[in-house]
């Protein structure tokens, strides 16, 4: 009779657990997204196990939390002192048994005092952790050298197939450790598990399409105020903090980038982000802002005339630019068109096609070619990172996530144009902007800063 209170106050207790954990939680995908990947993982670990680590906490209290990209993709997990381990399933042969598919999540043990000032957190002894994770196992970060040692004990053969992450300390460490207690000279060799995550993270699911829209739809707004905030005599740091208000306002953490608001002649710097001048009356101010939504980043550029009225040339070079972001749009053939190819290696990569536009249509003042002036690749993958990994030396697949920015600039002119969006290309390979509610017409550029 004793047990109905006890057992209820444990599931009351995992029940305010869960409200704790979602009111302060991104908006995750559905567990089970997060679970198709882990298997997704293992079966590219060749029968070996892989080891992630979530990332450290950040050293000053004024430095923003995020977490590991490849593990958070794996995990939703967005706290930090955690590891996951994925086990691949291997097939009985001769004396060695099969081996099952088994997924571990590792949390810290829970500090009490700290969690006066962070709030309630998670550990493994926290009721239906399992279900509230959505890994199978969830035990003590304390277990994991235990366990890693028992699957040792099982097979010696699985840590020659080990996968960490080659860039964490704490997998560094991990290996001294395995040497240690497997009496090696040196410690055990393993795979960078990155690469696999990263080919996983090319391709986009339909919950990450959702996060993409998010991003891209509040980024949209928050360039929108940046047009009507444009004006002569108006701080670029200040259209900074317009931008950033507005990304906060629509759901954004964070921006994904720092923001570029370059005008004049630092519209023709690439990475300017100091946005510390005056914009000034005959210029034109480059924008390239855009916000983080529960991870998930977007990228969008704008030019604008500071004045709200473009010159003749800055028109025509604007113009030019536009007309090359459309010519690489309808020249896109999906598993065909290749990206991010500055040095023109392939005739049917989208900078190509931009190049060859520019080129066509424009000259400098001294009567060249004016794509000499287009200096940076036409784009990129977009994800849970801003410059998402892929492999440009392969084409552009379907349920890929990219930018397309064709850009000239000009210093002696001090004219620099950049016009960005991003692009889907769907399972039959179309191409579906995210970004282009955002007016990047000349006319409704400037009908846009009117309002």
């Amino acid at each position: 009779m004793k047990a109905r209170p006890i057992r209820t106050a444990i599931l009351a207790a995992g029940m305010l657990f869960m409200l704790v954990f979602t009111a302060h939680a991104l908006d995750r995908q559905p567990n089970a997204d997060y679970h198709a990947r882990r298997v997704a993982l293992a079966g590219k670990l060749n029968g070996g196990i892989a080891v992630l680590f979530a990332a450290d906490e950040p050293s000053a209290e004024y430095l923003e939390y995020r977490q590991d990209e490849d593990f958070y993709y794996l995990t939703g997990w967005n706290e930090p002192g955690a590891a996951l381990l994925v086990q691949a399933p291997v097939a009985a042969e001769g004396s060695h048994p099969a081996r099952p598919y088994r997924e571990i999540l590792f949390l810290p043990t829970r500090n009490l005092r700290m969690e006066l000032y962070t709030g309630k957190k998670l550990d493994a002894a926290t009721p239906d952790a399992p279900q509230v994770t959505g890994v199978d196992e969830v035990k003590p970060m304390t277990d994991l050298p235990l366990t890693i040692n028992q699957l040792a004990a099982e097979s010696r053969a699985v840590m020659n197939h080990l996968w960490l992450q080659s860039d964490s300390e704490q997998a560094k460490a991990l290996t001294l450790w395995i040497a240690t207690t497997l009496g090696r000279n040196d410690p055990s060799p393993f795979a960078d598990v990155r690469g696999p995550v990263s080919q996983l993270r090319e391709i986009k699911d339909a919950g990450e399409m959702t996060l993409l829209h998010k991003a891209s739809d509040a980024s949209v707004q928050a360039q929108f105020a940046m047009m009507k905030s444009v004006h002569p005599g108006q701080k670029e740091r200040t259209v900074n903090g317009i931008i950033v208000e507005k990304l906060m306002e629509n759901g954004c953490k964070r921006p994904s980038y720092p923001p570029i608001v370059g005008s004049g002649e630092k519209s023709t710097e690439l990475h300017y982000s100091e946005n510390s001048q005056t914009m000034q009356s005959g210029d034109v101010v480059v924008v390239d802002a855009a916000g983080e939504y529960s991870m998930y980043a977007s990228d969008i550029t704008r030019t604008v005339p500071v004045s709200g009225h473009f010159s003749a040339r800055q028109r025509e070079i604007y113009d030019i630019v536009l007309g090359a972001q459309q010519a690489a749009i309808d020249g896109f053939v999906a598993g065909k068109s290749h990206l991010n190819d500055p040095q023109h290696k392939f005739a049917d990569s989208l900078d190509t096609i931009a190049f060859n536009y520019m080129n066509a249509h424009g000259k400098d003042l001294h009567g060249d070619p004016i794509g000499k002036y287009f200096i940076h690749g036409i784009g990129h993958s977009v994800g849970i990172d801003v410059h998402d990994p892929y492999d440009y030396s392969q084409p552009i697949k379907p349920g890929t996530v990219f930018t397309i920015e064709p850009g000239i600039y000009i210093p002696e002119e001090k004219i620099g144009v950049r016009i960005e969006d991003v692009f889907y290309a769907n399972p039959d390979g179309k191409l579906e902007c995210l970004t282009c509610a955002l007016p990047k017409e000349v006319g409704a550029v400037e009908k846009a800063m009117r309002k």
